[in-house]
């Protein structure tokens, strides 16, 4: 009994061990600013979180070649209220970049996560020794990692455990019709999504664009700005052009601002824009 009882226990040790080594590749899933990143093959690096807190205003995915500084944000999502949602990043340089996740909450409070790097889809197993049955040699970032075999023994007959390395698996996340990220997964009240006007936005370099209708009199529109108070900040009148940007100086700070656009006094439109903050 001795004999077939501290070998058990020995396997049990080594199972467990190898369990806490592949701790890391499992510890993403916590709720943010916590966040997981992978690498799911060439030039596709995934980039999913799940979302706790009860008021999030914005959340953006910033990317770097340097783990300390020189973040860009490369995606602020339509609905930051989801509880589970991701980005798949098919334009980073190479497959070493970090990424870390900018968090606005309520009342202008804001926070950062920790900044990490894509861990790999799989562990990629590679013949480099003949196979003794003892232990398996695998390849994971270019390192080896031996996972070992152990023997215990049931009704006196030698039976083979090995111990399993724990593999995140992609196909454990939900995907739509675009490989661009994972559906959002919500298990409260969804806020309706965001949709920026037709007229007045932000640009991807951060600047306010004004398209204004066609077939009017330029000289007949009006635009007003408001902030996220409804205090009123200045008119643009007496348009001369049709398709221009605005500075975002004009606005003094990053947030939220309402707009109203009118046509010879008639309101066309009430709306809204953001602008993020420039890290």
């Amino acid at each position: 009994m001795k004999n077939s009882f501290f070998p058990f226990l020995i396997c049990l040790f080594i199972i467990t061990g190898n369990l806490k080594a592949q701790q890391p590749l499992i510890s993403g899933q916590d709720t943010l600013p916590e966040f997981f990143v992978m690498n799911s093959g060439p030039g596709k690096n995934i980039i999913s979180w799940v979302n706790n807190f009860p008021v999030v205003k914005q959340i953006s995915v910033q990317r770097s070649a340097d783990s300390m500084s020189n973040f860009k944000t490369i995606l602020t999502v339509t609905d930051p209220m989801a509880v589970q949602n991701g980005y798949m990043d098919t334009r980073a340089q190479n497959d070493r970049m970090f990424y870390r996740i900018y968090i606005q909450l309520d009342k202008g409070q804001y926070l950062f996560s920790k900044s990490k790097r894509p861990y790999p889809d799989s562990l990629i197993k590679k013949k480099i020794a003949a196979n003794t049955g003892r232990m398996d040699t695998l390849v994971q970032n270019g390192q080896k990692v031996i996972v070992r075999t152990d023997t215990i023994y049931i009704d006196n007959k030698p039976v083979i455990v090995k111990a399993q390395p724990i593999v995140i698996k992609i196909d454990e996340y939900q995907f739509g019709d675009t490989i661009a990220s994972p559906n959002p997964i919500y298990s409260k009240p969804r806020v309706p999504a965001y949709t920026p006007s037709l007229y007045v936005y932000t640009n991807r370099d951060g600047y306010i664009r004004v398209s204004l209708p066609e077939g009017e009199k330029l000289k007949h529109y009006t635009i007003k700005f408001f902030d996220d108070n409804q205090t009123f900040l200045f008119e643009l009148k007496e348009l001369k052009e049709r398709d221009f940007k605005l500075d975002k100086s004009n606005f003094y700070h990053a947030g939220w601002f309402h707009f109203e656009l009118y046509d010879e006094g008639k309101l066309i439109e009430r709306h809204k824009f953001y602008l993020a903050k420039d890290f």
